[in-house]
């Protein structure tokens, strides 16, 4: 009796309920980009601290100028100049005001502040003392251009949630709120390993029937761009002993996923199962899927393993549906799926029944998108993925979608 296909979701669901994030540290902000936060940001402080002034102007009390005008000005006596990073110890009383620049806190007794502009000092020169008094043109309500303590934050509030990818401007917030070191999960390691007696690396003589190794630099850039560091533990040849040497270059590194590409299918994988048996367990499956339908799953010496089919682009499609959500799981991320896009067909689309991945361009067109395939869909065809800007998903049982069908598509990230 033939082997029951795994669904694509069912084997992506099997292969998670193995992992868990990895450790959680502490890291400079600087180095905290693109990592995962581990725990609820909370305000330790007000933001803005203290009352602040939105504007250059003059701060006072709105009761003061209440009926001001062009007309009939009101005048103040100014008693301080407060630049921003300044704090002023005095307190504004009837009839006063102090210059205060953007930023600059509100000094004690003020209530609102005017913009130069309203005023006979519409100075801004740098080093321009403050006058001793100022004509005021314009009333101002309680408030006005005043930037209220906490109005922006205030102390105790959820900033950032855990399992976000800290941004940039993420980054800028932490450095706002004082916070120097951060939680975050570390990046995963992904220990990379080619098998394969035909394989081998850049530099060396490509004698007829040997071929580069071109899926260990493909999935070493597929694990930096997904926010892991790739571990090379090199190229295997088909033999017991320098297969387990590899591997257990793994367990000394203590990397937390191992990922070999070729030499998937049941015989040829006799080698890579027979010492992977000895120290833990290896599962074949076959994933109701084109192109990569045989896949392996395990652990050795207690690290999980992956192994993926040698044709280029089966490893790289692989790595997509199987090996991604893998690494947001370790990264301390909660979802997996991938955002999809829903493109027109521009040209028919045939399938063997599998859920398969097509290489295609994407373009946008009348504010639609619209995909065409990039050729010859062959497993070891790498060009053609190297043309390709996204992934159409046809789903499983579906053999045939014509011109104008709409369909999901995975677009390429341009991000590094």
């Amino acid at each position: 009796m033939e082997e029951r296909l795994l669904s694509v979701n069912e084997a992506i669901e099997r292969i998670l309920d193995e992992f868990k994030p990895v450790e959680i540290k502490k890291v400079p902000i600087e180095d905290a980009g693109g990592l995962i936060l581990a725990k609820d940001l909370i305000a330790p402080v007000d933001l803005p601290r203290f009352a602040d002034s939105s504007m250059d102007g003059f701060a006072l009390r709105a009761e003061d100028v209440r009926s001001a005008s062009r007309e009939i000005p009101i005048k103040l006596q100014v008693i301080a100049d407060v630049p921003a990073g300044t704090y002023f110890e005095g307190k504004v009383g009837p009839g006063q005001a102090a210059r205060v620049m953007t930023g600059g806190v509100l000094p004690n007794g003020a209530d609102a502040v005017v913009p130069v502009e309203f005023t006979d000092f519409d100075y801004r020169s740098p080093g321009l003392s403050a006058p001793a008094t100022v004509c005021i043109f314009k009333p101002v309500g309680i408030g006005d251009n005043v930037r209220k303590c906490g109005q922006d934050i205030w102390r105790g509030q959820l900033i950032i949630s855990a399992g976000s990818v800290l941004r940039p401007q993420d980054i800028g917030m932490l450095a706002t709120l004082g916070q120097s070191l951060i939680d975050v999960y570390k990046k995963p390691q992904i220990g990379l390993l080619s098998t394969g007696d035909e394989i081998v690396t850049l530099g060396e003589e490509l004698l007829i029937g040997k071929i580069y190794d071109s899926n260990g630099y493909t999935l070493a850039a597929l694990v930096d761009q997904a926010g892991g560091e790739a571990i090379r533990l090199g190229i295997a040849p088909d033999t017991v002993s320098e297969i387990r040497r590899c591997l257990d270059r793994a367990v000394e590194m203590k990397v937390d996923l191992i990922v070999s590409s070729a030499g998937v299918s049941v015989g040829a994988f006799d080698f890579v199962r027979s010492v992977v048996e000895e120290y833990g367990r290896i599962t074949f499956w076959r994933v109701n899927m084109r192109p990569g339908k045989p896949l392996a799953f395990g652990n050795y010496r207690g690290i999980p393993i992956v192994g993926l089919p040698g044709n280029p682009v089966s490893a790289f499609v692989g790595f997509e549906v199987f090996v991604y959500p893998i690494m947001t799981k370790l990264r301390g991320l909660a979802e997996w799926q991938r955002p999809v896009q829903r493109v027109v067909l521009e040209q028919a689309i045939t399938s063997d029944g599998r859920e398969s991945y097509f290489r295609s361009i994407v373009n946008q067109k009348r504010g639609k998108l619209y995909a065409r395939l990039t050729g010859h869909q062959g497993s070891g065809n790498l060009y053609s993925l190297v043309q390709a800007n996204a992934l159409l998903i046809v789903p499983s049982e579906v053999k045939s979608l014509p011109v104008g069908a709409e369909i999901d598509a995975w677009i390429f990230s341009t991000a590094w």
